[in-house]
């Protein structure tokens, strides 16, 4: 069975290949046979987790919109944000829960024996939920956004601190998928890397235009928590589909629990936060209130009357 599955996926059982070629005499080993592949996926308990993040983003979703509705335009810009956010993960949990978004990752693993016994080769197959990372690469830049908005920092700044996220998301995706230990933790450094980047930006220039507008005291709390948020995603990142020291049923518990604190748990934090607070402004006038026909500070004349 291990055979087969080694030959209709192309590849065979790592280890040296016999040399046909020699005459020298042959020493039989005991046959070995390489056991059927190992699948690790989530149970019913997982799938129920699934469901139950559905149902809190769908909430907050709903929520959130209301939330909109209450402020006046200028001002609902993080609002309607973090909206996205949640509404985004509303959809990948669905997907999730009704069985899409995944698949199998196949990681070869050597089983060492004693006594002069050939070593044996099995295919662990892994579920892997991909539609995570695609979550993940749509809602941090928001996420972000938000929060560079809030401390008013520099356009330029914000626009590091999102291509920053979105390297540190696509090398975790790299080290999920990639083979090879080498590989798999290189990826994962640079995963490490680019956070640091975002932190930077988060704790440092963030946290000084922040000040200057007289910001700084909600603004410090809320970085410092997403940071120590994210800081989780990465331990499960590499306690997970990278190392696979945890089972796919605790990966979508942990990974809940963070997406939970990161998400809607912040939204409210922030939006709540924003509203009630008169130091942070984050208003926005012009064509984003009044629409593209708006022409702020100019002096109309009829036709008429110019001619």
């Amino acid at each position: 069975m291990g055979d087969y599955h080694y030959q209709t996926g192309g590849k065979l059982p790592p280890g040296p290949v016999p040399d046909r070629t020699s005459n020298a005499p042959t020493v039989p080993l005991p046959t070995v046979t390489n056991p059927p592949p190992d699948f690790e996926h989530i149970t019913d308990f997982g799938l129920r987790t699934l469901w139950v993040l559905f149902v809190l983003m769908l909430i907050s979703t709903i929520t959130f919109v209301v939330l909109s509705w209450r402020v006046a335009v200028p001002r609902r810009l993080l609002f309607q944000i973090t909206t996205y956010v949640t509404l985004i993960s509303t959809f990948t949990y669905y997907a999730m829960a009704t069985g899409g978004g995944w698949n199998y990752h196949q990681v070869w693993v050597t089983n060492g024996h004693k006594h002069d016994i050939p070593d044996t080769h099995n295919v662990v197959l892994r579920q892997i939920f991909w539609a995570r990372y695609v979550d993940w690469l749509l809602t941090t830049p928001l996420i972000l956004f938000n929060i560079g908005a809030l401390a008013a920092l520099s356009g330029s700044n914000i626009l590091n601190t999102l291509v920053a996220a979105t390297a540190m998301n696509f090398a975790g995706l790299f080290a999920v998928y990639s083979h090879g230990r080498r590989t798999k933790w290189g990826w994962y450094a640079m995963a490490w890397v680019a956070f640091i980047t975002v932190g930077w930006h988060l704790i440092v220039n963030a946290r000084a235009t922040a000040r200057r507008v007289g910001g700084q005291l909600l603004y410090n709390s809320i970085a410092l928590y997403t940071v120590v948020v994210w800081i989780g995603y990465l331990v499960i990142w590499g306690v997970s589909d990278v190392s696979r020291g945890i089972s796919p049923n605790e990966t979508v518990i942990a990974y809940a629990v963070l997406d939970i604190l990161a998400k809607p748990a912040l939204g409210f934090w922030l939006v709540l936060g924003y509203d009630k607070s008169d130091k942070t402004q984050a208003d926005v006038g012009g064509v984003w209130s009044e629409g593209f026909g708006h022409r702020e500070g100019n002096v109309r004349l009829d036709r008429e009357e110019g001619e």
